[in-house]
């Protein structure tokens, strides 16, 4: 039984998208060209409390409490340095500005194997297709900068969109933009509850990218599930 699928929409990050290091390496680097001495992986311990915290705080970016995801950004950053014993105000804002702005390019950025393949042939096939991202709005130019941006009618970020998944009305958003009602509709990503799990709330079928030996969720029935993007079209064929 062939899937009637019309729209696929994916997931960015660690589905076609990762960054190239651990953040903690990029944020030394970072640090260490000007001067200032932090462990890597101090700083990505840092960054995972300085995130998380944030994330607590302002959701989505604090779109709702009237911040930009810049000022967001910029403040997860210093927090993050802060974190890891850094004083020196005066040094980190221009640091973190520096941060959020190479996090914007493909500097930092690489395509995961077989994405670019995978999107082409469902290009080919005739699917349209959608990112649906908890992302900020530096998403665009970063799909652009990693030439993955073509292969999109539409890229919905949870910043413009102001609500992020697993909340619901990020996909009905996405299936209004794709103009198909959910079961001619399918997602793509990694994440079990917010990828998986949210798409088919609203209806649409689902594709969860999962390496062997990561966490075996009993409720995803083994041709919903990828090992590699590469998968994806023969599942959708059968």
């Amino acid at each position: 039984a062939m899937l009637r699928l019309r729209l696929l929409t994916w997931d960015v990050k660690d589905t076609l998208l990762r960054l190239r290091l651990p953040v903690g390496h990029s944020y030394a680097a970072e640090a260490r060209a000007r001067g200032l001495r932090v462990q890597p992986e101090a700083l990505t311990r840092s960054f995972q409390e300085a995130y998380g915290a944030h994330k607590r705080r302002f959701p989505n970016y604090g779109r709702d409490q009237g911040l930009s995801s810049r000022q967001w950004w910029v403040d997860v950053v210093k927090q993050t340095f802060v974190l890891s014993g850094v004083r020196d105000d005066g040094a980190l804002t221009p640091l973190a500005e520096k941060l959020y702005r190479d996090f914007c390019s493909s500097r930092n950025w690489e395509v995961l194997p077989g994405a670019s393949e995978t999107l082409n042939q469902c290009c080919q096939r005739g699917f349209r297709m959608g990112v649906v991202s908890n992302f900020d709005n530096r998403l665009e130019n970063i799909l652009s900068q990693c030439n993955l941006r073509h292969h999109f009618e539409f890229v919905l970020t949870s910043e413009a969109a102001g609500f992020a998944k697993p909340d619901g009305r990020i996909f009905e958003e996405a299936l209004r933009l794709g103009g198909v009602p959910p079961e001619q509709a399918a997602h793509v990503g990694d994440d079990y509850s917010r990828d998986y799990r949210a798409a088919r709330a609203v209806g649409m079928h689902s594709f969860l990218l999962r390496a062997a030996g990561q966490g075996q969720e009993p409720e995803v029935p083994p041709e919903h599930v990828l090992p590699t993007l590469s998968h994806l079209l023969a599942r959708i064929e059968k």
